[in-house]
């Protein structure tokens, strides 16, 4: 890690084994009800034109004379952080066909992206706040998604986790051009910024031109947001929307009390992977394949919050039935009743799916930054490692603290 200042840091990620580079810029905001929709449409309107790059289309010829470089943003939720990333990908500069140094023009284009953006115009704004309640849409029309996200809200109520990271039409509706490039003067010198940088690149080049274009810029001390464990007293909770879909989603919020920094984090990604992480899991094997109960079943960690989602797509008619068998495949967990091809299977994945992010830059930058906003350290081979030592008995033990917290349900028409 190079520290550029008291809010930058540029993490170096070496893979020699494909022919780009990659650099991601995440800067962390705590999730907040007053910034999350300002949030959420910021990365695209600094997207849209910087000094460098004076709109949309100068940004395109740019990055085609960079041999076709690419360029996107979006923003994320990791726990209680929303990150505003922007992320560039190039040929590495071994493979320019003229020596060019590629990396180094886009490290120019990012520094003026971050620093210099000039699209605060109320054109630019009213653009982009009408594709940020087009992605709010469109999540709402993808019901697998809405159910998790529904649960999410409903189990998460009054804590930061509830809100979502696509913020709120109606908020979003109030931002004003002015409004939103008087918050990115605010949050810009005064956020954590991470910049990984994956592929092959000179490391203490990129850090000297990062020091150069941001030395005369006044940042003010600032710290990572802290995402808090969920926890929660009472009963089960238990939500029914009624929309006009035809197949029923079945979403159940768990908590795992487990943190992300805990030595049993590992354990809970086996559990994971052998009650709902795939097509080897008890939650595909036998609530769909053999009882089938419904046309999908898996279970997710939210790592950073200490919460498992099973979701489940089914007949209106047989919640009872896929609810109960999802529970008991649970309690199978919990007796330690896994076959050695549950458990074999479920190993297996958990590695192979670490390993092919050896293949992938982006997947690369945010498990090293996931380790990050953890407080871990291990890399992808001890983490294997770590992983093939878990016993059948350990899941067993580490699934008795799994408890029921949210049952939600998406029926269809009250009047069916």
């Amino acid at each position: 890690m190079q520290s550029i200042n008291s809010n930058i840091n540029l993490y170096y990620i070496p893979m020699t084994k494909l022919k780009t580079t990659t650099v991601g810029v995440y800067i962390h905001r705590p999730l907040d009800k007053n910034e999350v929709s300002k949030n959420a449409v910021l990365p695209y309107v600094l997207k849209r034109g910087c000094m460098l790059c004076n709109n949309s289309s100068d940004v395109y010829k740019y990055l085609e004379n960079l041999y076709g470089a690419s360029f996107a943003s979006s923003v994320l939720k990791l726990g209680d952080d929303q990150v505003i990333y922007l992320g560039f990908e190039t040929i590495s500069d071994r493979f320019a066909p003229c020596g060019e140094k590629l990396v180094s023009d886009i490290i120019k284009l990012l520094v003026s992206v971050l620093f210099e953006p000039v699209q605060f115009t109320h054109e630019t704004v009213e653009q982009e706040k009408n594709n940020a309640k087009n992605r709010i849409l469109a999540e709402i029309n993808d019901k697998r998604r809405y159910a998790m996200v529904r649960c999410g809200e409903e189990m998460c109520e009054g804590d930061k986790f509830a809100l979502s990271v696509l913020g709120t039409i109606d908020d979003i509706d109030k931002i004003t051009a002015e409004d939103l490039k008087s918050h990115y003067e605010k949050i810009i010198t005064s956020s954590v910024i991470d910049i990984y940088m994956c592929g092959e690149c000179d490391e203490n080049a990129v850090t000297k031109e990062l020091k150069e274009s941001t030395m005369k810029i006044a940042f003010s001390d600032s710290s990572l947001p802290k995402s808090q464990i969920f926890t929660r007293q009472g009963d089960i909770k238990k939500v029914t929307d009624h929309m006009d879909v035809v197949q029923g989603k079945l979403s159940m919020g768990f908590r795992t009390n487990i943190e992300a920094n805990s030595s049993d984090y590992i354990t809970l990604m086996v559990l994971n992977s052998i009650f709902g992480g795939g097509a080897h899991s008890k939650l595909f094997n036998n609530v769909r394949e053999k009882l089938s109960l419904c046309y999908y079943a898996s279970s997710s960690l939210v790592k950073h919050k200490g919460i498992m989602f099973v979701n489940a797509g089914i007949e209106f008619e047989n919640f009872d039935k896929a609810y109960n068998e999802i529970l008991s495949q649970l309690d199978c967990v919990k007796r330690g009743e896994i076959s050695e091809l549950e458990y074999t299977s479920s190993i297996n994945a958990l590695l192979n799916e670490l390993e092919s992010y050896k293949d992938d830059q982006h997947m690369m930058q945010l498990f090293e930054l996931g380790q990050k906003l953890s407080g871990v350290s291990l890399g992808i081979e001890e983490m294997k490692e770590k992983i093939s030592k878990v016993k059948i008995e350990d899941v067993k033990n580490i699934a008795k603290k799994i408890e029921l917290d949210t049952v939600y349900f998406l029926d269809g028409k009250e009047d069916k």
